[in-house]
């Protein structure tokens, strides 16, 4: 899975904070409701002390501020949020198309304008983008070769190659099972086929389709406190495998994102498509010989 498509999915269904400020309760609600029913997680502030005792809490991932110039909560808010943070931040202005107050407020530090009225869908559109490039910027800060993953407790290195158990010893892991582990680590949650696992992970030229069991077999005893009744790598019947467990991608300042566990069509394995399809040969066989025999009586 590529960066961008990972973002994506971080974008489209994401457990950040996004900070509402609205001193209108029916605008505020309306729009904290309606990115809750596309899987956003929003908070409704009701002005500027709650919005600076939240962000003081707690750094969200966007604001959403409906500001009135002229006032002490208008544009003046801009200013201070941005003295504190450079969370993204989304200005809602009023229903005057005067440009002044839109070129102020993305001088003062806004990255996005918005007049009213608007369109809530349009608003979402936004709001994922601007989610996508934060992290698509923060996975890119995260070099491929220098990812570290979480899950369960243990802690794959990719700049080290090394796994950390919960207790925090050391497991030394083949070329072959660390390569496997972050394939897996990569793609959490999704069914991945044997003949995929043999490409990505191939060591040997002469490695073949079953060797892959093997591998796992030996990464299951590494990992799993019941190797008879694994947990985290589990069996698909005729498919393949699938790394059952929440994988996060620690960042720079410790900071973590999870890695998506949406599934993805799996490819079944070639050894059963192949005898699967000789079994359909046969009985389509048998049914066009009985059919002969039935039309001579």
């Amino acid at each position: 899975m590529g960066l961008l498509s990972i973002a994506n999915s971080l974008a489209a269904s994401y457990d950040g904070l996004i900070l509402v400020v609205d001193e209108d309760p029916v605008a505020r609600h309306n729009i904290v409701t309606f990115l809750g029913e596309h899987n956003m997680r929003a908070s409704a502030i009701s002005g500027r002390q709650g919005m600076l005792q939240a962000l003081s809490a707690r750094e969200p991932e966007l604001i959403i501020l409906r500001v009135k110039t002229g006032r002490d909560s208008g544009l003046d808010i801009v200013r201070e949020i941005r003295g504190r943070s450079a969370v993204p931040l989304f200005v809602v202005g009023g229903e005057s198309r005067d440009e002044i107050d839109r070129i102020v407020a993305l001088e003062l530090g806004a990255d996005n304008y918005i007049t009213q009225p608007f369109s809530l869908r349009e608003l979402l559109a936004q709001v994922r983008s601007t989610l996508r490039r934060r992290a698509l910027n923060r996975l890119s800060s995260a070099r491929q070769s220098d990812r570290r993953y979480v899950f369960a407790g243990w802690l794959l290195d990719e700049r080290t190659h090394q796994l950390r158990a919960p207790d925090g010893d050391i497991v030394p892991l083949t070329k072959s099972e660390y390569n496997l582990l972050s394939v897996f680590a990569n793609a959490p949650r999704r069914v991945l086929s044997r003949e995929h696992l043999l490409q990505a992970t191939r060591v040997h030229e002469d490695a073949h389709d079953r060797s892959i069991d093997v591998q796992v077999l030996r990464l299951r005893r590494k990992l799993e406190p019941d190797e008879g009744s694994p947990k985290l790598i589990r069996t698909q019947r005729g498919i393949g495998y699938v790394f059952d467990i929440e994988v996060k991608i620690l960042l720079p300042g410790d900071a973590a994102l999870t890695l998506p566990n949406r599934a993805i069509p799996a490819q079944r394995d070639p050894i059963v498509a192949r005898y699967s399809a000789m079994a359909t040969s046969t009985v389509n066989s048998l049914s066009t010989h009985r059919n002969m025999v039935a039309l001579h009586r």
